[in-house]
């Protein structure tokens, strides 16, 4: 067992990519992922999941068809399964995701912004 505790800063240091997920610890069946955003990402659902933005630098919006929420640091927001959303950020942001093993970031489209699955730092 490893006694050092995960250190977010430290890992946001570690990659420069956006909308790039990096999985900094796991929970059971459950990933944490740091991910760095800036700009427009892809409309997108996961089918099988909620996805949960956690936002620890900046500001981070994700818009619904009808509607959105806008995020600050220090806030997170749940979306539920199947429901389609596209999250963007004016300026960039530091976001934490806590999803299940294996999810796409880009969940059932697959487009530029589609990132490899399961990179740890």
């Amino acid at each position: 067992m490893n006694f050092k505790p995960i250190n977010f800063n430290e890992k946001l240091l570690k990659f420069d990519d956006l909308w790039s997920p990096k999985v900094i610890a796991e929970m059971n069946d459950y990933q944490f992922k740091t991910v760095k955003v800036q700009g427009d990402f892809v409309w997108h659902k996961h089918e099988e999941t909620d996805e949960v933005f956690i936002v620890l630098e900046g500001e981070l919006a994700i818009e619904f068809r009808d509607g959105k929420v806008e995020l600050k640091a220090g806030e997170m927001f749940v979306v539920p399964k199947n429901t389609e959303h596209k999250p963007f950020a004016k300026t960039q942001a530091s976001i934490l995701l806590v999803e299940p093993k294996g999810v796409v970031n880009t969940g059932d489209i697959q487009s530029g912004q589609t990132a490899e699955n399961d990179v740890w730092i």
